[in-house]
């Protein structure tokens, strides 16, 4: 993050902490209020770690690796007791 992007969070996260007080006056101290005052409170300690470490550099995508196929037919044998999906077995070993 940019320092104008920690400044702004920090604002914001003051915003809700002035937010968070008009609540709490309003509906004292109601379980949903202090995890709104957690939540909060958490925000800030995250912001303070963003604002300790410099920015991670993304890693390079590898490129894609390609596998050849060709063009030639398949083996016939290698379908040899396989059954040909939705037909129903049509073409089942007799025993």
């Amino acid at each position: 993050m940019s320092t104008t992007e920690i400044a702004e969070l920090r604002r914001t996260i003051g915003q809700l902490r002035q937010c968070v007080g008009a609540l709490r006056s309003r509906y004292g101290d109601a379980s949903a209020v202090r995890r709104l005052a957690n939540d909060v409170e958490r925000l800030d300690i995250d912001t303070a770690d963003l604002d300790g470490h410099p920015p991670a550099v993304p890693a390079q995508a590898k490129p894609a690796e390609r596998v050849p196929v060709p063009d030639t037919p398949y083996d016939p044998a290698l379908w040899s007791g396989a059954d040909d999906e939705g037909v129903g077995g049509y073409k089942r070993d007799q025993r």
